[in-house]
């Protein structure tokens, strides 16, 4: 007896099970525990990234942590809303709360099925205590992805700040 194929699942394009997409997105710091000083010499900290529809937001999240040098980890989540701190938005987390607000899981939440388009924003808010937020903006999607690594930073803007303020700059 032979078992039928399950067919592949249309989301937003082409069939994410034969081939994910390429996103490219600009990754800006918003605010957070950043000095006058850091501020004045860096007006705008910004990175580019790549990433695969087929990764998670767990996935982004770790690009962003490193491609800002940060050391530490936090709690974080990822913002779907009006602005990149919508508090009616829909929240991509790393556990389950209850709240209403909630989407789902960072670990489960491919790129692809959030069925996102190229000018789309969305928010990522790291350490709920020292309130690093940033805006992502989706720059581009690409139908083939190149060989090689992803996630990966492609473009780097002004300096990363440190993680905590006391530390030197």
């Amino acid at each position: 007896m032979s078992k039928a194929k399950k067919a592949p699942v249309q989301v937003n394009g082409p069939t994410t099970a034969a081939r994910p997409r390429l996103y490219t997105l600009e990754v800006f710091l918003l605010s957070g525990q950043i000095t006058e000083k850091f501020a004045k010499k860096n007006p705008v900290v910004s990175r580019t990234i790549q990433i695969r529809g087929d990764q998670t937001l767990e996935d982004l999240h770790q690009a962003i942590f490193e491609a800002f040098g940060r050391w530490e980890q936090h709690m974080y989540e990822f913002q779907f809303g009006k602005g990149p701190m919508d508090p009616k938005g829909k929240r991509y987390v790393l556990s389950k709360t209850g709240d209403k607000n909630e989407a789902g899981l960072v670990t489960e939440t491919t790129i692809e099925s959030l069925a996102m388009k190229v000018d789309d924003r969305f928010g990522y808010w790291f350490d709920f205590g020292d309130d690093w937020w940033h805006q992502i903006n989706i720059e581009g999607i690409e139908e083939k992805v190149a060989k090689g690594k992803y996630p990966k930073v492609t473009k780097k803007v002004g300096k990363s700040p440190p993680q905590y303020p006391d530390e030197d700059e």
